[in-house]
């Protein structure tokens, strides 16, 4: 295994674009810190990112897991390009030839994909807690390490978007067809949800919503309920103005459980699809 991913690894390394784009990845994700920094007056009132408690513990767990999966098409289109890169230098065949597998090949992606994905969440760790021990007004370890399961969620969250970025990788064969099905998909999901409710099923009802939040993006989605509306301060706003929708912030392990089992679908049919081509 060491072997496969090695091999993975110094592919994306020795091309410039993947370097490019994975490194502009981590940016991104570094600049979570200059919230703290976010500080500006509206009139009489002051506004002051780090003074609204949104590095308190353990609220940062959610906030910096959901704001830290925003950027991720920056590692989708090095995923996307790297298995485009097979076909287009055939690297693939000569792989295959050298003796790997077609096991071996798919498993060397997916390595790739989880090492992507854990170097991440270990990067979303270290930021958060950082932030927290700087600015949190909780101190107490107990309430420091709760509700981490935030960053498992992350986590999967990761794997499932970057093994459906493989898979369409490998089905699509170039990396800007693949990323722009990506997006139709990702359309599909989104109006296909509103054009069934609205004109074939006639209400957003329960059975409904149900069904569609089991669907590939939207499943990935929901691993992470947006955390903003959960901030006293956005909440006592919206009590303000009649506009007070109770949610539930926790992480849903059946999503959990959905993004794994989507995840092993995209994996194998990965696999399948290389099986079956003359390569």
């Amino acid at each position: 295994m060491k072997r496969l991913l090695a091999i993975e690894l110094q592919k994306i390394w020795l091309n410039r674009a993947s370097r490019v784009l994975t490194f502009t990845y981590f940016i991104v994700l570094s600049l979570i810190a200059l919230i703290a920094s976010i500080e500006f007056d509206f009139g009489p009132f002051h506004f002051d990112a780090s003074q609204q408690g949104i590095f308190n513990f353990p609220y940062i767990w959610h906030l910096n897991s959901f704001i830290g999966a925003l950027p991720k098409i920056f590692l989708a289109l090095v995923i996307v390009s790297m298995m485009a890169n097979e076909y287009t230098y055939g690297t693939l065949k000569q792989n295959l030839i050298d003796g790997m597998s077609k096991k071996e090949f798919v498993l060397s992606k997916f390595l790739t994909v989880v090492v992507f994905a854990l170097v991440s969440t270990v990067f979303i760790f270290v930021i958060s807690l950082l932030l927290g021990l700087l600015y949190s007004t909780y101190d107490e370890v107990g309430i420091i390490f709760s509700q981490m399961d935030y960053l498992l969620a992350f986590f999967v969250k990761l794997v499932g978007f970057f093994s459906f970025c493989l898979f369409l990788g490998v089905l699509i064969k170039r990396s800007a067809f693949a990323i722009g099905f990506l997006f139709v998909w990702f359309m599909t999901e989104k109006i296909g949800y509103g054009i069934i409710g609205k004109f074939v099923v006639g209400d957003f009802d329960t059975t409904y919503d149900y069904f569609f939040k089991y669907l590939p993006l939207e499943s990935m989605s929901n691993l992470i309920i947006e955390p903003f509306t959960r901030l006293e301060l956005i909440q006592a706003i919206g009590n303000q103005v009649g506009v007070s929708e109770p949610k539930i912030y926790s992480v849903d392990y059946t999503m959990v459980f959905t993004v794994l089992c989507w995840t092993a679908i995209f994996i194998w049919g990965s696999y399948a699809l290389i099986r079956k081509r003359d390569l």
